[in-house]
C-alpha cells in the first residue's frame, strides 16, 4: 500500500499494555493511513483499527516559515493528530461515533517515531453499500437506518459544539457489534465559531457556504459568512439522496441547474420510474432531504429537528440484501428444514443437533432458534457470541448442503431477534 510506514512483514505494536499485530491496511489519505490490527495472546478479543499519522521522510527542523505560509507536512501530521484527538475525546461515549480506545507511538515506523490512535474496527461503509447497491438505490429501511443514526451523531457533537466538516458516505460506517451506522474521521472538524482548516469539506459534498468560503481562500481572500453546523446536514442530505437514486450525485449538485433549482431535480428523481423506492410513499423522506439542502444556512433543518421528521415513524422492514451486507452477531440460515422435518419430533431434534454442532466450529452459540410456526417457520437463528464469529460462519456455510439443500446464510438484527420479531416474509 502507498504511503504505507511499515516494512512488508507483519509488525508488533505496543499499545495500551498489549501487544497489536497489523494484518492489512484499511486506507490512506495525505496525512494518514489506517490499518486493521489484532491483540496478541487473546484470540478473542475483538480487532482494531490503528490510525497511524505518518510523518514523511526527511529532516524536520528547518527555519521559519513566513506567514501565512502552508505548514510542513510533519507539522500537518501532528496537528491533525491532537485535533483528532481532542475531537473524539470529547464526544467519547455517543453510539454513534467511533469509539477512540486510546494512543500511542510507534517507535517502529519507517519515517521515525509516528502519533498513532487505537480505535475500534467498524465494518462495511456507505460508500460499498452504494457500490452494491447497482445504481438501485438502497432501501428505505437502510436509509431510513443511516439517517437516524447519524442525525443522532450530529444532534451529539453540534450540542458539544463541533461541526463533522467531512460528512459523506466514506465516513459513515456501520457497527456489527452495536447493529448501527456511526461517524468517523475528525480530521476537518472544527469548534463552531472557531474555524481553523480554510478547505472544509469534499467536492459533491460541500454545502454552498463552505464552497464560497474554499474559492475565496483560494483567491487569498476571507469569507464574510461564517460555516456553522449547518453545512453537517447539507453534506447528510447529500448523501441520503444518493442513497436513494443509487446515484453518485456530484456533477449534478455542481451544475447550474441544480444551483437554480435544486426541488426540482430532487422531485424528479423522486419521480424517476428507475428509482426501485419510487413506488413506496417516500415524500416523508423527500422532504426531510429538502429540509437539509436549502442553499441559505439559516433556514436548514437542524439535526434535532430533522428527527423529529415523520419519516422516522415509518415501520419499514429491511431486504434480504440489507440482511447479507449488515454484519450482526445472529445468523439466519434459509433453505434448511422442510414441513416434514418440523412436524417430526424426533427429526427436529437430530437437526437442531446437528446445526448446534455445525455452528459452534465457528465460535460459541449462546442461542439457537427454529421456529415451527410462522412468523419465521423454519428459518434457523443462531446468535453468537460477537459479529466476528458470525461473520466467519456466514461466509462458510452460504451454499453448503445440509440434507440435500444449498444453504443460504444471512443475518438478522440482534434487537429484532431479542424482542422475538421475526420477519415472516424475505423482501
Amino acid at each position: 500500500m502507498s504511503g504505507c510506514a511499515w516494512g512488508a512483514a507483519p509488525p508488533l505494536l505496543e499499545a495500551l499494555g498489549r501487544l497489536w499485530e497489523v494484518q492489512a491496511p484499511l486506507g490512506s489519505g495525505s496525512s494518514a493511513s489506517v490499518y486493521r490490527v489484532r491483540c496478541c495472546g487473546d484470540p478473542r478479543a475483538p480487532p482494531g483499527a490503528v490510525k497511524e499519522f505518518v510523518l514523511p521522510p526527511g529532516p524536520r527542523p528547518g527555519p521559519a516559515r513566513r506567514p501565512g505560509a502552508r505548514p510542513p507536512a510533519a507539522d500537518c501530521a501532528e496537528y491533525g493528530f491532537r485535533k483528532e484527538r481532542a475531537a473524539l475525546e470529547q464526544l467519547r461515549g455517543h453510539r454513534n461515533i467511533v469509539t477512540l480506545y486510546g494512543v500511542f507511538t510507534n517507535h517502529y515506523s519507517a519515517n521515525g517515531p509516528s502519533r498513532c490512535l487505537l480505535l475500534e474496527l467498524l465494518d462495511i461503509s456507505v460508500s460499498e453499500l452504494l457500490l452494491h447497491s447497482s445504481n438501485q438505490g438502497c432501501s428505505m429501511w437502510m436509509i431510513q437506518h443511516c439517517a437516524r443514526d447519524v442525525l443522532e451523531a450530529l444532534a451529539f457533537l453540534h450540542h458539544k459544539g463541533y461541526v463533522h466538516a467531512d460528512l459523506k458516505p466514506r465516513n459513515i460506517l456501520w457497527s456489527a457489534e452495536e447493529e448501527c451506522f456511526k461517524l468517523i474521521d475528525f480530521g476537518l472538524s472544527f469548534k463552531e465559531g472557531n474555524q481553523d482548516v480554510k478547505y472544509i469539506q469534499t467536492d459533491g459534498y460541500r454545502a454552498p457556504e463552505a464552497e464560497l468560503q474554499n474559492c475565496l481562500a483560494q483567491a487569498g481572500l476571507q469569507s464574510e459568512t461564517e460555516c456553522t453546523s449547518a453545512v453537517d446536514l447539507w453534506s447528510l442530505g447529500i448523501v441520503l439522496l444518493e442513497m436513494f437514486s443509487g446515484m453518485k450525485l456530484k456533477h449534478t449538485v455542481q451544475s447550474q441547474e441544480w444551483k437554480t433549482n435544486s426541488s426540482a431535480i430532487i422531485d424528479r428523481i423522486f419521480a424517476s420510474e428507475g428509482v426501485v423506492n419510487s413506488a413506496i410513499p417516500a415524500y416523508h423522506l423527500r422532504d426531510l432531504i429538502k429540509s437539509m439542502l436549502h442553499c441559505d444556512q439559516g433556514k436548514r433543518a437542524s439535526a434535532e429537528k430533522a428527527l423529529c421528521s415523520p419519516f422516522f415513524s415509518i415501520p419499514f422492514a429491511p431486504h434480504i440484501e440489507d440482511l447479507v451486507m449488515l454484519p450482526t452477531p445472529v445468523l439466519r440460515l434459509l433453505n434448511v428444514l422442510s414441513d416434514a422435518s418440523l412436524q417430526c419430533e424426533e427429526e427436529y431434534e437430530d437437526i437442531l443437533e446437528d446445526i448446534r454442532e455445525e455452528c459452534q466450529k465457528y465460535g460459541p452459540v449462546v442461542s439457537l432458534l427454529i421456529p415451527k410456526e410462522n412468523p419465521g417457520k423454519g428459518q434457523v437463528f443462531v446468535e453468537y457470541a460477537n459479529a466476528g464469529d458470525s461473520k466467519a460462519a456466514q461466509k462458510m456455510l452460504t451454499g453448503k448442503i445440509f440434507d440435500g439443500k444449498f444453504v443460504v446464510a444471512t443475518f438478522y438484527p440482534l434487537s429484532a431477534y431479542k424482542r422475538g420479531y421475526l420477519y415472516q416474509n424475505l423482501l
